[in-house]
């Protein structure tokens, strides 16, 4: 007969057996999956030290191809823009050293820059846009016709177009001095712009910014930008909006204005305008917009070629 002794034995013995089944097999396991996850962990770290080292070789690239453009850059634009002239606008994105260095190209090219006016964060707040809209109809020349878009952006593009950029058929002032005066003047009573010294009308105009926008707002801010220099644009001999590194992406006024066919159909744009290429680039665009052609240039996805006349490679 078996006992209750014997019953109560087997069963601390199967437990017992299947506890130590249980350990063997999660050691075995254990020893398996380390395994492997050290051999991902090898191939991750072979595989970011290739990434760094490629990353490492194309920055020595762009940065020889940048030291090149810087070399030459002057003997590329010679006499591009000879006895033209440029008036520069700049948002507070853009920074001092690459508005100096766009400038000094101007005059490499053979143009002089008429004019700068430094548009202040208030510009693009939208906080402040109804009291720009405000300010900007109460200065509308007598005699010019703005366009029925209400935003800020187009209304000013509108204002500062007619009294910075001389008329694109006969390169005579579409306002008077006392007008431009005004303008600039209640502009910057209002907090909107800083004009640098005597500002006269030009031909042409650049608006030179920064990168992406962040922070809240930023999209619209961006596109207060893009449409005021594609309204600049229309009014005079041509308009470049160039900006630096990340301004060709969703939030920046280059990304904007490239989303836009109405505007990339008129407007050049540069996003690496930041760089000696990009500022040789937005030159050569701007002599290409004297002779009625615009273009999407620099290095971003959304753009066509590096610069005019120069085919983008196969990415």
């Amino acid at each position: 007969m078996i006992s209750l002794r014997y019953h109560v034995v087997s069963i601390a013995a199967v437990f017992l057996a299947l506890a130590i089944g249980v350990v063997l097999g999660s050691t075995a396991l254990n020893g398996t999956l380390l395994s492997g996850l050290s051999s991902e962990k090898g191939d991750l770290v072979n595989q970011v030290t290739d990434l760094e080292a490629e990353r490492n070789q194309l920055n020595a690239r762009l940065s020889d191809a940048d030291a090149f453009a810087g070399a030459v850059g002057d003997s590329v634009v010679a006499g591009k823009l000879d006895k033209r002239s440029v008036v520069l606008v700049t948002t507070p994105e853009a920074t001092s050293a690459d508005a100096e260095a766009i400038k000094e190209l101007i005059g490499k090219s053979g143009a002089t820059v008429s004019g700068e006016v430094a548009l202040t964060g208030a510009f693009t707040d939208p906080v402040k846009a109804d009291q720009l809209r405000d300010i900007v109809t109460r200065l509308q020349p007598a005699g010019a016709e703005f366009p029925t878009a209400g935003d800020p952006g187009t209304l000013a593009g509108a204002l500062l177009g007619t009294v910075l950029l001389l008329d694109k058929d006969s390169a005579q002032p579409q306002s008077s001095s006392a007008e431009l005066s005004a303008a600039l003047s209640g502009l910057a009573d209002g907090g909107f712009v800083k004009p640098g010294g005597d500002v006269k009308a030009g031909q042409l105009a650049v608006v030179l910014t920064g990168g992406q926008e962040s922070g809240d707002g930023a999209g619209d801010r961006a596109a207060t930008i893009a449409r005021f220099a594609a309204q600049l644009d229309r009014s005079g001999a041509g308009t470049v909006l160039a900006g630096g590194a990340g301004s060709a992406q969703g939030n920046g006024a280059v990304g904007v204005a490239r989303a836009d066919t109405s505007t990339t159909s008129i407007l050049s744009t540069v996003d690496n305008a930041d760089t000696a290429a990009g500022r040789v680039t937005t030159v050569l665009a701007l002599r290409e917009q004297l002779e009625g052609g615009s273009g999407r240039y620099g290095i971003g996805g959304n753009a066509e070629e590096p610069a005019p006349g120069v085919r983008q490679q196969q990415r």
